[in-house]
C-alpha cells in the first residue's frame, strides 16, 4: 500500500512523469532511452523516476498501471502507455497535439 501511495505522489505532483530503467541523462535500456528522447525531442520537462534503484517500486507501477512493462509515460496523472505506444504516438504527431492539449508545450 505504501509503494501505491509513492507512485500516485510522483504521478500527482508530476505533469510528465517517466518511469523508467535508469535516468534521462543515462538510460539503462533502448526503451527507456527511445521515450527519453523523443520527451527531449518534443523539449517536455519530465521527471524521470528510476525503477531499477527499487524493487518495490519496479513492480509497483507495473501493478498500479496493470502494465508488464517498462518504461510508462504518464501525463497530468493519464497513463499515456509504453514505449511502442509513445513512439508511435510521436510518429503520427499524436503525442505533440495531446501535449498541447495538455499544455505542457505550445
Amino acid at each position: 500500500m505504501e509503494i501505491k501511495n509513492t507512485i500516485k505522489d510522483l504521478i500527482n505532483n508530476n505533469e510528465v512523469c517517466l518511469f523508467m530503467k535508469g535516468t534521462p541523462d543515462s538510460p539503462q535500456c533502448g526503451f527507456s532511452m527511445t521515450v527519453s528522447n523523443i520527451l527531449k525531442h518534443l523539449k517536455v520537462n519530465f521527471k524521470g523516476i528510476n525503477v531499477l534503484e527499487d524493487e518495490n517500486l519496479r513492480q509497483g507501477i507495473k501493478d498500479f498501471s496493470d502494465w508488464p512493462t517498462i518504461p510508462q509515460l504518464y501525463i497530468k496523472g493519464e497513463f499515456v502507455g509504453g514505449c511502442d505506444i509513445v513512439k508511435e504516438m510521436f510518429d503520427k504527431e499524436e503525442l505533440k497535439k495531446f501535449l498541447i492539449e495538455k499544455e505542457i508545450i505550445k
